[in-house]
């Protein structure tokens, strides 16, 4: 085991949880706000131990998963762009707490809370199906065509995870006007596919074919 995998995950880990919780409870101006606490424990509690379960199990893959320089430019654009819509959403989510702007029923918040937690274990699933996926767009020596188990039904179940993930977020903390900027990460993602697809199309052996056996990107019958 490489003791600077460790301790790479866990400075990113707990940068993103200091990161996650000012942009959400500095808006919000108190720390007595459940949705708050709620969203922090759906998202960093499963991330660890998901975190831990890679280190011992598939250290590759966590090394893979950590990796987020770009090389691109137009990715570099995407990673720019989803970075100023969760802030945005973030901050929204607080002032709305602090301020009152719109309220969610119960029954919404739990529904939100059952697809984030679907969706992570889709991603999960995802990660256990392909090893070879990577925070940044780029074909690797020995890589292969995935085209089992949710790869044989959409091309990218990755990203079809991430958009159920983001879109449960804002309503998970109770605000509608971050919903509504969490919207934008469907046309960012779009894009990113479609260079994705370009890059992959060129570099990696077996791919036109397998995009002409399985069809479609995110959703079946849809796109």
């Amino acid at each position: 085991m490489k003791k600077g995998l460790l301790k790479e995950a866990l400075i990113k880990y707990v940068s993103g949880l200091i990161l996650v919780g000012l942009l959400v409870f500095v808006p919000a101006w108190t720390l007595k706000w459940s949705h708050g606490w709620l969203f922090m424990a759906l998202l960093f509690i499963p991330m660890f131990f998901a975190g831990i379960l890679m280190y011992y199990k598939d250290p590759a893959l966590l090394e893979s998963r950590l990796k987020a320089k770009e090389t691109q430019k137009e990715q570099k654009d995407v990673i720019n762009y989803s970075g100023i819509m969760f802030m945005a959403a973030f901050i929204l989510a607080g002032l709305n707490y602090r301020f009152g702007w719109t309220v969610l029923t119960k029954g919404a918040v739990i529904a939100a809370c059952i697809v984030f937690l679907l969706a992570y274990l889709m991603f999960a699933e995802v990660l256990r199906e392909n090893s070879f996926l990577s925070r940044t767009i780029e074909v690797k020596e020995e890589q292969t065509v995935v085209d089992t188990g949710l790869y044989g039904i959409i091309r990218h179940p990755m990203y079809t995870a991430t958009i159920f993930l983001f879109l449960s977020m804002p309503l998970i903390l109770d605000s509608l006007p971050s919903f509504i900027v969490m919207l934008l990460y469907i046309p960012i993602i779009v894009k990113r596919i479609r260079n994705e697809e370009e890059v992959l199309e060129k570099e990696l052996k077996g791919y036109k074919e397998y995009k002409e056996k399985v069809r479609y990107r995110l959703f079946p019958h849809i796109w």
